[in-house]
């Protein structure tokens, strides 16, 4: 199976440059230290879906030129991973059915409390239209046959999913990982995984730990997103790693399988 990648967005969740700060990283010239909110958005036999749609959704969708999109994939209910989450109606409109929607029942009650004029019985005209899908037990199948497999990290006490989509994973918001999830993911192609700085946070990855577990992992390439900018510039954080591994950037397309 072959799995077009599209990386939307790979700040935190302040994105970069963050609001009235003068750093380096901020203030820098270059395009590949802008990161919006994180995100990505695989293609499989033509069809487009999207993992978290954060604040940034629909300026990504707009400098991507995304026409059509099947289903969104819902890691977490953090909202600079949900607060876009509206701009799917235009969607709705554009292609005349629903917007599949896959997360866990946690996630799914987060939706429905934040976006409640979505789910009420009496629907407000032009309001977005879903269908939840719950991520319950194991592997789960997209509209086009795609079969997608969860795995759970842990974003300090908060479970997180990661999706393996072939042989691509993407783990975004990760501190703790559990061996038996490490086991589904083992040499995997490409690995996208969250790596905020260098120093030690208490929900997120810092490079060290990044770097510890795309080596267990061992993947064939790996990418680092989610980043801080107190992590420094790209070509500054490129010289830190090993030669598989870079750091992903807004716009960053890629195949794999």
């Amino acid at each position: 199976m072959k799995v077009e990648i599209t990386v939307l967005g790979t700040g935190t969740s302040q994105g970069i440059p963050i609001i009235a700060c003068d750093c380096e990283v901020c203030t820098s010239s270059d395009p590949k230290d802008n990161r919006l909110r994180t995100s990505v958005l695989f293609t499989v036999d033509g069809e487009n879906f999207v993992i978290d749609t954060g604040p940034d959704f629909r300026q990504q969708m707009l400098r991507e030129n995304i026409k059509s999109l099947r289903a969104v994939l819902f890691t977490h209910e953090h909202k600079d991973h949900t607060a876009g989450f509206d701009d799917v109606r235009a969607f709705n409109f554009k292609e005349k059915r629903n917007m599949e929607v896959y997360c866990s029942e946690r996630v799914a009650k987060a939706l429905k409390n934040e976006y409640h004029y979505i789910f009420s019985e009496n629907k407000y005209p032009g309001i977005p239209k879903v269908n939840l899908n719950l991520i319950e037990n194991g592997l789960f199948v997209l509209p086009n046959g795609v079969e997608v497999e969860p795995v759970e990290v842990y974003h300090y006490l908060l479970p997180v999913l990661g999706f393996k989509i072939g042989n691509f994973v993407y783990i975004t918001d990760a501190k703790t990982v559990d061996k038996v999830e490490i086991e589904k993911i083992k040499n995997c192609e490409f690995l996208m995984i969250n790596c905020l700085h260098e120093h030690e946070h208490i929900s997120h990855f810092n490079l060290k730990e990044a770097l510890a577990f795309i080596a267990e992992v061992n993947p064939k390439q790996a990418y680092l997103t989610h980043i801080s900018h107190q992590f420094g510039k790209h070509k500054d954080i490129l010289k830190l790693l090993p030669d598989n591994v870079s750091v992903a950037y807004d716009g960053l397309r890629f195949g794999c399988g």
